[in-house]
Formats: structure tokens, C-alpha cells, sequence
């Protein structure tokens, strides 16, 4: 009788070995197969050592989720690596709507990992100590006009927003779309701070102000974090107060 194919989805973190979780870490040993976009394989070889490995390129991700499939629909097991949180703009998602309708006798399961707004918060110092959003401005698969709409809803929330895919070498639009609609709604000293390579090798950070943060060097690595109208600095660190002062 044929093996249960498993297929673990695997957040591995910022990409440092320290920062991934102790589970992720135990999937990857256990794994026969290590499935992901080739720059996160290379942040995990000294995990996974000589294993059979399957990887594409950038925007391959449908190739790369079907492959992994059929490996453990092979009977195999497969770790298939995300950076960050598998969940969090990550291959979860995709991995089951691939899998709908396919009858593969597959076990799966997502293991989390520290997401880039996470790791850049840390960083920072304490920001997102109170409700925040996330925010994509990649509009490779969302529609632009939705990411803008987001961004709107975003700045009239008054709440943290922690920004992913700020810009790239051909997007820069929708950064000065973000930069407009925030400071509408928002006082223009409020503190951003922009994290680069989170917690991996090159780290750089930098804390502006909405007036001032688009001068900053910044790219498809960087995160930034809007303040709202708690955020305050602190000793150099970027607090959003929780409301402990207002009991």
C-alpha cells in the first residue's frame, strides 16, 4: 500500500535560521522533498542539507505549488517554503485551491513563521501595539484601482498600517497614491519607519515622518510602518501607546 503523501506549507521567518520556529525547522529535517522560489532555498540549505529539491523562479508560484503536489501525491513528504508566514501573502492559499477537485490523498498543514511586519515592528520598537492593517501595494495580482480603494479606507482608519511590496523597479505610483491619501487624514509629523531586509543580513532601518518618508531609500524588501495618532518616539523607538494612561 502506497504511503499518505504530506505536503507541509512552511513559513521559514525573515529568512535567519534563529528566527524560524522550532516546528518549521523539525518539517524541513523530517521533509523528503523541499519545494520554494530559489533565494528562500538558499536561506534554509544549512537545514535541509542534500534533499531533493524543486524550485522556480519568481512569479512561477503555480508551477512550483503544482509540483509539490505531485510529489507528495507520489507518496513523499514535501516541505514547500514560504518566506515570512505561509498565510500571510504566502502559498497557503494557493496550495488549497490547487489541490480542490483533485481527489489527491495528500495531508497538509501550514506551519506559521514570523511575518515581515512582525520582524519590523521588533525592530522599531513597539508599533503595532494596538489594531493595525496590512496593506499590499503589489498589484501584480490585485487589481490597482482595489489597492487604491485600500489605501483610502486605510488612511481614514487611523489605524497602523503596516505596508508590504512598497515599491519596485517599474512601481512607484501607488507609493505617492499612499503618501496623498495618508496625509489627508493624518498630521504630517506622524512617524514611518521603513525596515529593509528585516532581520536577515543587510538590515537597515530608518524612522521618518509622513512628510518626509518618500525620500527615503526603500524597495521590494522593505516594509514600513505608519503611525497613527498614538504613535509617538521614544527614546529613539517608534511606540504606539495601547491606552493604559486612559484608565
Amino acid at each position: 500500500m502506497k504511503a499518505k503523501g504530506k505536503l507541509f506549507v512552511v513559513g521559514i521567518g525573515p529568512g535567519d535560521i534563529d528566527h524560524m520556529t522550532g516546528r518549521s525547522r523539525f518539517l524541513l529535517e523530517i521533509s523528503d522533498v523541499v519545494a520554494g522560489y530559489r533565494n528562500y532555498i538558499d536561506l534554509v540549505k544549512p537545514v535541509i542539507g542534500n534533499k531533493e529539491i524543486i524550485t522556480t523562479g519568481m512569479t512561477k508560484e503555480v508551477e512550483r505549488v503544482e509540483r509539490a503536489i505531485d510529489a507528495a501525491a507520489k507518496g513523499k513528504t514535501v516541505s514547500l517554503v514560504c518566506s515570512g508566514d505561509a498565510g500571510i501573502y504566502g502559498m497557503a492559499g494557493l496550495v488549497y485551491e490547487r489541490m480542490e477537485g483533485t481527489g489527491a490523498d495528500i495531508e497538509v498543514e501550514v506551519s506559521p513563521g514570523v511575518t515581515a511586519s512582525i520582524a519590523a515592528g521588533s525592530i522599531l520598537g513597539a508599533p503595532l501595539t494596538n489594531d493595525f492593517i496590512t496593506i499590499s501595494l503589489s498589484d501584480l495580482l490585485t487589481p490597482t484601482e482595489i489597492v487604491k480603494k485600500r489605501i483610502t479606507i486605510a488612511a481614514q482608519s487611523d489605524m497602523v498600517t503596516a505596508v508590504y511590496n512598497p515599491v519596485s523597479k517599474k512601481r512607484k505610483e501607488l507609493i505617492g497614491f499612499l503618501s496623498t491619501e495618508f496625509i489627508k487624514c493624518r498630521d504630517k509629523s506622524t512617524p514611518v519607519g521603513i525596515v529593509t531586509h528585516a532581520l536577515r543580513e543587510g538590515q537597515n532601518k530608518e524612522i521618518r515622518t509622513l512628510e518626509t518618508f518618500l525620500d527615503a531609500e526603500m524597495d521590494m524588501n522593505s516594509i514600513l510602518i505608519v503611525g497613527n495618532s498614538d504613535t509617538r518616539i521614544i527614546n529613539g523607538k517608534m511606540v504606539t501607546r495601547r491606552g493604559y494612561e486612559r484608565k
